[in-house]
């Protein structure tokens, strides 16, 4: 168990709140009418992955870094859970869609690519709650489908 108080708890729920509007932004645009922004769906899974990193070091009260970078942001988490390992492919895959997305240029995202950058979010977001929950944190699910 981290120790932490009910501000920690309250500022981590917080975070989770954010990477679950993410979520919930990237799934409702491909429901828009025209043609569906999939670079910025990559983007939004991104930082709900991200957010969802954040939430959980910040549980855990380890500083972390300005960084968009999922793959730094597992490195600060304890070698003890098991489940960074999973995230790693995730993360990899994710980070790509953390800044080029922003930007113009030669960086399109197929339809194909944005569901997966959403599946892997969901995954990390899933994992990491379900992580967050042992410890006795209650986390209410808002990033309904």
């Amino acid at each position: 168990m981290s120790g932490n108080g009910s501000a920690v708890k309250k500022k981590t729920a917080e975070w989770l709140r954010l990477a679950d509007d993410d979520l919930r932004l990237a799934r409702h645009a491909f429901k828009l009418k025209s043609a569906a922004p999939y670079k910025l769906i990559a983007y939004h899974a991104q930082q709900c992955a991200e957010k969802c990193l954040k939430a959980y070091l910040l549980f855990y009260n380890i500083d972390f870094p300005y960084t968009h970078d999922l793959a730094v942001l597992l490195e600060l988490c304890p070698s003890s859970e098991h489940w960074t390992n999973d995230l790693r492919k995730a993360a990899t895959i994710l980070r790509t869609y953390a800044i080029t997305t922003r930007y113009p240029g030669e960086n399109r995202i197929t339809q194909k690519e944005a569901l997966r950058a959403v599946a892997l979010a969901e995954m990390a977001r899933k994992t990491i709650t379900a992580a967050l929950a042992q410890e006795g944190l209650k986390i209410s699910i808002r990033a309904e489908k």
